[in-house]
C-alpha cells in the first residue's frame, strides 16, 4: 500500500536530473515581476508536479491571496505571543473548535500535543521534557497505525506500546498512559475504528490525539474529528489548504493547546523551541484557512475530475496501456490517474517512465507504484494536464 512514508524513501533516492525548463513552459520559476531567476543561478530545476502534496517535492503553491498576507505580514512588527493567541482565536472560531494554533508542520503539532498532554502548564515540567521523571511516559497506538512520523511523538521521551484489538488496549491502560496516538490515514486497516478509540479514551480519561496531516480535503474533516471527540487533531498546512509548506495545525482542548503553546516558540528551554513559526506564516495560514473554506469545493472537485478524464483518455488510446481514474479513500481524497502497462513487453517499468518524465522536457514530478505509474492532478497549474498527458503518450509511445 502506498504511504507518505514510503514515497519519502523512493523520492529521496531520485537523482537531480540536469537542465532547465524553456522560458515559455509553464513551469517558469521567475515569480512575475522580479526579474531574477533565482532557480536557474541556483542549478535547482523546477517541475510540473503530478504527484501530490508531497513535502519532498514542496508540497503545494500558495495562492496570490496568501502571499499578500505574508507579504503583509513581513513588513510589520508585533508581540508574537499576541499574534499567537489573536490567530489561533480566529482559527478556532473558523474550524468549531475550543482551541487552535498554528504549528510548524504537521509533525511539529504531533510533538507539541504530546508535550501538552505530558506538561499541563507546569513550567517545570516544561523545561524538564523529555525527561520524563513525575510525568507518565506512555502512549498507546495501534500496531497497524504505526507510521514514518511518530518519532515526532517519541521527541517526547515517550514509549509507544503498541496493541491490536480493543481488549489489549484497555489492558495496556495505566497509570503511566500519557495518550492514545491515531494515524487517521489507516483508519481502516485498524482493528479500533476512529469513534470506538475516542470512545475508549474518554472512558479512561486519556487524552486522544489524530494526526490527519494529509486529510483535506473533503473541507468538513477540519471540524469532523474534534467534533467526534479527539482531544487534539494535527493537520498539514501546505498541502490541500495551500498554506505556507512550513506551516502545520494543532486543534483541540482550549486547556491542552495552552500546554502546548507554552512548550513552543517563543519560550525557549522547552522541545518545541526550534518549532518556530514566524508571524509571516500564522498570517498566511489564517488567510489561507478563511480562502479554503471560502471555495466552491464542487466546484473544484469537477475541475480535478475533468484534469484526470484529460489526462486518462490521453493515454488510454495508446496501445497495451491501461488507465484508470482513482480516489484514495482518506488521504490525498481526490482524483487520480493509475497507468500501467506489460513492462516486460514495453521494456520499460513504471520507475523508468517517472525517471523519464522528470528527465524531460519540461520536467514533470509523477510517482510509480508497484507496476504503475500513479498521476495526481491536484497540484496542477491549470492547463498543466495537457502538457502532462503529452509526455506521457510520448513516454510511452516511444521505442528503445
Amino acid at each position: 500500500m502506498w504511504s507518505r512514508r514510503r514515497f519519502l524513501e523512493i523520492v529521496s533516492g531520485l537523482p537531480l536530473v540536469g537542465g532547465f525548463v524553456e522560458a515559455n513552459a509553464v513551469t517558469a520559476t521567475a515569480a512575475p515581476g522580479s526579474g531574477r531567476d533565482y532557480f536557474r543561478e541556483l542549478g535547482v530545476r523546477p517541475f510540473i508536479n503530478a504527484a501530490g502534496t508531497y513535502t519532498a517535492m514542496t508540497a503545494s503553491l500558495m495562492p496570490p491571496e496568501v502571499i499578500e498576507a505574508i507579504t503583509y505580514a513581513s513588513r510589520h512588527y508585533v508581540m508574537l505571543d499576541e499574534l499567537h493567541d489573536r490567530v489561533g482565536a480566529r482559527i478556532a472560531t473558523l474550524l468549531r473548535c475550543e482551541g487552535a494554533m498554528v504549528t510548524s508542520g504537521a509533525a511539529s503539532a504531533l510533538t507539541l500535543g504530546t508535550a501538552a498532554v505530558l506538561t499541563g502548564v507546569d513550567p517545570r515540567k516544561v523545561v524538564d521534557l523529555p525527561n520524563l521523571a513525575g510525568m507518565k511516559s506512555e502512549v498507546i497506538i495501534q500496531k497497524s497505525h504505526r507510521f514514518g512520523y511518530d518519532h515526532a511523538v517519541r521527541n517526547c521521551g515517550v514509549r509507544l506500546v503498541e496493541v491490536e484489538t480493543r481488549e489489549e488496549m484497555e489492558r495496556a491502560i495505566n497509570p503511566q498512559t500519557a495518550m492514545m496516538l491515531f494515524y487517521n490515514n489507516n483508519n481502516t486497516e485498524g482493528r479500533i475504528r476512529d469513534e470506538e478509540f475516542v470512545q475508549i479514551g474518554k472512558q479512561h480519561g486519556v487524552p486522544t490525539l489524530n494526526d490527519a496531516a494529509a486529510d483535506v480535503p473533503p473541507v468538513d474533516n477540519l471540524w469532523k474529528y474534534t467534533k467526534m471527540g479527539f482531544d487534539l487533531v494535527a493537520f498539514s498546512g501546505g498541502k490541500g489548504l495551500r498554506g505556507p509548506q512550513s506551516a502545520g495545525l494543532l486543534l483541540g482542548r482550549k486547556d491542552l493547546i495552552a500546554a502546548a503553546r507554552l512548550n513552543a516558540p517563543p519560550n525557549g528551554n522547552s522541545v518545541g523551541r526550534g518549532m518556530k513559526v514566524n508571524k509571516e506564516e500564522m498570517v498566511g495560514m489564517l488567510a489561507a484557512l478563511e480562502l479554503y473554506l471560502a471555495k466552491d469545493h464542487a466546484a473544484e472537485q469537477r475541475e480535478f475530475e475533468a484534469r484526470a478524464e484529460a489526462i486518462r483518455s490521453g493515454v488510454a488510446a495508446v496501445p497495451g496501456i491501461k488507465a484508470e481514474i482513482f480516489v484514495p479513500e482518506v488521504a490525498n481524497h481526490v482524483p487520480h490517474v493509475r497507468i500501467s502497462w506489460d513492462g516486460a513487453a514495453k521494456g520499460m517499468t513504471a520507475a523508468d517512465a517517472v525517471d523519464k518524465l522528470r528527465a524531460g522536457e519540461p520536467s514533470i514530478g509523477t510517482r510509480s507504484e508497484g507496476d504503475a505509474v500513479v498521476i495526481g492532478v491536484w497540484m496542477m497549474r491549470p492547463g498543466e494536464e495537457k502538457i502532462v498527458a503529452r509526455r506521457l503518450r510520448e513516454v510511452l509511445t516511444a521505442r528503445g
